[in-house]
């Protein structure tokens, strides 16, 4: 017999409709799922008026449908993001709930109609501070653009604090648990979550969290990962994340072919470590490409270590280097250390594929053949001087 799934709640009016998605392993086509995701979707009942917030991927349409069952009427439909893990179940409720109406910011509602020919008279825009009631409570909206696409809000719950702020403070976790039971989990797939999806944005972020912490918030219910009964716990996460705070860490990714960068990423780690430099080391060929970009976050220095290819650097330090300068971490230094057997132009290749990193760049080692002794010194000397920058720094 198949066992109907039921709404869980988070207070007295908010229920939680959502679905866990236990067995995804990519998202978009391109970011590592390793612990699953979910998709969260609110019900909240007010004295006069229901309003739904977000819904959840069309494949799991059914189970949000289920936790639905006995739901007469759905006044509001919130779509906080257009995109489509949170707004695609959007036409599916319009069908089950015709009378609801659709809020949206102005830059939503454009996405909606295009991404899911959502008909445009089924959406009314909301402006940034606007209101509704639900008559015993009121839903307040935050825009906060860029929370990771244009068109982004938070919706907030006035009279119980709670913040449903979609894909802002999410985690791609799956999980039983409503709310955070482990926070050392939680903290880093939410740190996952952030370095690959939100740390371009670091500075419009750290204009938006201020809109939120303007707020009295005591719970944050995402739309991603278990619910903040918490709301510190990840508020200081992300002030520490987006702010230009850096640690004494090198985040050293390369590629071997024939066992010279790997002697020479070995050896420079050596002695980084002998000056007290952590150090995280990644094998590009073996590497989760998230543990590089949580690694991103606040690190001073990247070195990049690569044999060379047809006269640049190796393709998979292509993409690692091209997906650095896209996640625009708050790096401070930057080299090269690599290998080539008769000529080599990975150095300058490199240099070409980082230009949104504002990085000092450090001389870089690259050697012919294997490293000989005078390279490994090249690595002692470059060892100085990463231990030196950090120093001044004040990191070291």
């Amino acid at each position: 017999m198949h066992n109907v799934t039921t709404a869980r709640k988070i207070s007295e009016i908010v229920s939680c409709v959502g679905a866990a998605d236990w067995n995804r392993r990519l998202f978009d086509s391109l970011i590592p799922l390793p612990d699953g995701t979910s998709y969260n979707s609110y019900l909240v009942r007010g004295s006069g008026k229901t309003a739904l917030v977000d819904t959840v991927d069309p494949t799991k349409t059914c189970i949000m449908m289920e936790q639905l069952h006995g739901v007469e009427r759905v006044d509001y439909l919130i779509a906080n993001h257009a995109e489509q893990d949170h707004s695609g179940s959007i036409p599916a409720i319009l069908d089950r709930f015709p009378m609801a109406t659709v809020l949206a910011s102005p830059k939503c509602k454009g996405m909606l109609e295009d991404h899911l020919r959502v008909p445009a008279e089924k959406i009314r825009t909301v402006e940034d501070g606007e209101t509704v009631s639900l008559g015993n409570r009121t839903l307040e909206f935050i825009h906060t653009p860029w929370v990771h696409w244009p068109e982004t809000m938070c919706t907030y719950l006035v009279e119980d604090s709670v913040l449903f702020s979609c894909d802002f403070f999410g985690s791609h976790l799956a999980t039983s648990d409503l709310f955070v039971t482990d926070e050392a989990a939680v903290y880093e797939a939410a740190k996952r979550y952030y370095a690959e999806i939100m740390m371009p944005f670091r500075s419009v972020i750290r204009r938006n969290m201020e809109k939120v912490q303007a707020r009295n918030v005591s719970l944050i219910a995402p739309s991603h990962g278990p619910a903040y009964k918490n709301a510190t716990f990840i508020l200081d996460a992300y002030e520490d994340w987006t702010s230009e705070n850096v640690r004494n860490e090198v985040v050293l990714p390369y590629i071997s072919m024939h066992g010279s960068t790997e002697a020479m990423a070995l050896h420079l780690t050596s002695a980084l470590a002998a000056r007290g430099v952590k150090v995280l080391l990644f094998d590009l060929a073996t590497t989760d490409l998230g543990k590089l970009a949580i690694a991103l976050v606040d690190a001073a220095t990247i070195v990049i270590g690569t044999p060379t290819v047809h006269v640049g650097p190796h393709p998979a330090v292509f993409y690692a280097t091209h997906l650095a300068n896209a996640l625009r971490p708050k790096l401070k230094h930057a080299s090269v250390i690599g290998s080539y057997g008769w000529g080599s132009k990975a150095v300058e290749k490199i240099s070409e594929l980082i230009p949104q990193l504002k990085v000092e760049i450090l001389p870089p080692v690259m050697v012919k053949g294997l490293p000989t002794e005078t390279d490994y010194r090249k690595l002692e000397e470059m060892a100085d001087t990463i231990a030196e920058r950090h120093t001044k720094l004040g990191i070291a």
